[in-house]
């Protein structure tokens, strides 16, 4: 029976999915509690169990392949389960509401943001127009999104990451739900919107009194939202208990592992060199020397507003890039760092001039940048979609290799073998497709792809953030180690300022298309001057229970987009040198 004290109480929930050999288990036996008002976090990796669990309990599981094999959910005196699908509907949305991953493919891209909240609001009861627009401004409030009522009719695409999610909040809430499931609700926003996102949930349970289900790998987020946590590993329960236990004292090998992969900001204070790395032994030479980059778009105004506008996303910056060397790109969605990788690949059209190991690469075209790109390779945030599914990993692996026509026959078999074995895969994998890996084994495979011709750079954008903190640490040795060995020089673009500090020999910080500092990682890390920079790493989540991250406000409103939209010539950019190469943005 339902403990009175207990929201909701699920006792051996077995969810089976259906494959060539035979129902198998990917949630198995699991049991827990859920009370009014608390917060549970379902914590563990990709595969674990966790998004399933929660399928299962809204009656969302993808039918006929999957299924509540047994268990019961008893929730306000009846089993979830045991519920027909219309009766479930009603409980769905009504009484447990969902946040999902990733609010851009949850909302409607072809709706304005009103007419998706009226469909929440209306789905339940009947309201007249104007009660259920008051409603839906009421929501956007609540959520704390400015000029709700403008908001209403733009649609998702006009609204930053931070914005979308709050408006999947909102429609979470539009029926106050006693239960709210949140999915990974923050895994891709940047430090600082994330911890704007989690102190809004955070806000609304305190004022509704909503019970939260959190799911997630992060346990800087575990430590700073649960009461209590449920650990999962491969569908099976390995842990549960009050947060501060768990963290102080936990039971389970695989949650210390959990704990250990952590990266901790701070963790790499007074060394001199990333973690892994080895000591240069020849002077470092520039690969890559970028003088007053500058990317534009040019944007239109809309019809009762003549002329344009252009978008400033990379505004005057300059860097030099050394072999053997990583440089860590830093900054939230939206600051350039991704153009600014585009741009040394001539993917976009810059003003300034880039050199690529010698080669000036302005105005070539793309048979001229052809053999240039041999020197010069990019890894990619989402490695399945980077991935063609239709394309075994061998021959994705060998295409670069083709086109530039550097091997074939046995010698381009023996070269893939080596770089499957070079990237910890083994070479019997060469003949699977992309969706036979796991997230982690996918990027090990785009690395394999980009070392295929034996590149002087590799552009890393954002390729560890998508990833479990395991895999994502095993993803940074990994790349560590062939640095060592090749002396490669890396570009690595990220929002997370722990990863930057583990793997970085210098660091630059950008901030709506501009650097507001640049220096050594010891310089960034251990004397941070600019506002901005500090404001990211006090964003990071800290993996402790006891501690709080302090409240992030914006450096300026949160609006539309980060983007830079101008019809004037901005300022040049003027940096004041504090010393030893450390620069700040006046």
């Amino acid at each position: 029976m339902n403990d009175t004290a207990s929201l909701l109480d699920v006792r051996g929930l077995v969810t089976e999915v259906a494959t060539s050999s035979g129902p198998r288990r990917v949630v198995d036996e699991l049991s827990f509690t859920l009370e009014r008002g608390k917060t549970l976090c379902i914590a563990g990796e990709s595969g674990s169990g966790k998004s399933m669990t929660a399928l299962s309990l809204i009656g969302l599981l993808p039918r006929p392949m999957a299924r509540v094999a047994a268990g019961t959910a008893h929730f306000k005196g009846r089993d979830l389960f045991a519920l027909p699908r219309e009766a479930m509907r009603n409980v769905r949305g009504r009484e447990i509401g969902m946040i999902f991953q990733e609010p851009m493919t949850s909302l409607n891209p072809v709706l304005t943001v009103g007419r998706q909240l009226a469909e929440a609001i209306t789905a339940h009861a009947r309201l007249r127009a104007a009660e259920t627009r008051a409603r839906a401004l009421a929501l956007l409030d609540q959520v704390q999104i400015p000029e709700a009522a403008r908001r209403l009719n733009q649609y998702p695409h006009e609204l930053s990451g931070g914005m979308r999610q709050r408006v999947m909040i909102a429609i979470a809430l539009s029926q106050r739900p006693d239960i709210l499931i949140a999915d990974e609700p923050t895994t891709a926003l940047d430090v600082t919107v994330q911890a704007q996102i989690l102190s809004l949930i955070r806000l609304l349970q305190q004022d509704t009194g909503t019970a939260v289900i959190l799911i997630t790998h992060d346990m800087g987020v575990v430590a700073e939202m649960a009461d209590s946590v449920l650990v999962m590993k491969k569908g099976r329960q390995m842990e549960t208990g009050p947060v501060r236990t768990i963290f102080a004292a936990p039971t389970a090998a695989y949650t210390r592992d959990l704990l250990d992969a952590v990266p901790r900001l701070g963790a790499m204070a007074g060394t001199l060199l990333p973690k892994g790395a080895a000591p240069q032994v020849k002077p470092p030479r520039p690969v890559v020397e970028v003088d007053n980059l500058s990317v534009r778009y040019a944007v239109g105004r809309g019809l009762l507003r003549p002329g344009r506008a252009r978008v400033h996303a990379v505004e005057g910056i300059s860097f030099r890039l050394h072999a053997g060397e990583t440089l860590a790109l830093v900054g939230e969605s939206g600051c350039g760092k991704s153009t600014t990788g585009r741009a040394l690949l001539n993917l976009v059209r810059f003003t300034g001039n880039i050199r690529v190991n010698g080669h000036d690469i302005a105005g070539l075209s793309p048979a001229l940048m052809k053999p240039i790109r041999r020197d010069i390779q990019m890894i990619f945030q989402d490695p399945y979609a980077s991935l063609d599914p239709r394309m075994r990993v061998g021959d994705l692996v060998a295409e670069p290799l083709k086109i530039h026509g550097l091997a074939k026959g046995s010698e381009l078999t023996d070269r893939v073998d080596y770089l499957f074995r070079r990237v910890d895969l083994p070479s019997d994998a060469a003949s699977r497709y992309p969706h036979e890996f796991s997230g982690g084994q996918r990027q090990r495979i785009c690395i394999a792809r980009a070392l295929s011709l034996s590149p002087k750079i590799i552009v890393a954008d954002e390729s560890v953030s998508a990833l479990d903190v395991s895999v994502q640490a095993q993803v940074l040795e990994l790349l560590q180690d062939i640095q060592n060995v090749t002396g490669i020089a890396l570009l690595f673009i990220s929002h997370d300022m722990a990863v930057v500090e583990q793997i970085s020999h210098r660091v630059a910080v950008m901030y709506r298309g501009r650097f507001v500092e640049t220096g050594s990682r010891a310089q960034i890390f251990e004397n941070p001057q600019h506002a901005y920079t500090q404001r990211l790493m006090a964003a990071v989540p800290v993996p402790d229970p006891t501690r709080q991250r302090p409240a992030i406000e914006p450096l300026e409103s949160e609006t539309t987009s980060s983007m830079r939209s101008l019809t004037y010539e901005p300022p040049p950019s003027i940096y004041r040198d504090i010393g030893n190469g450390h620069f700040i943005l006046q």
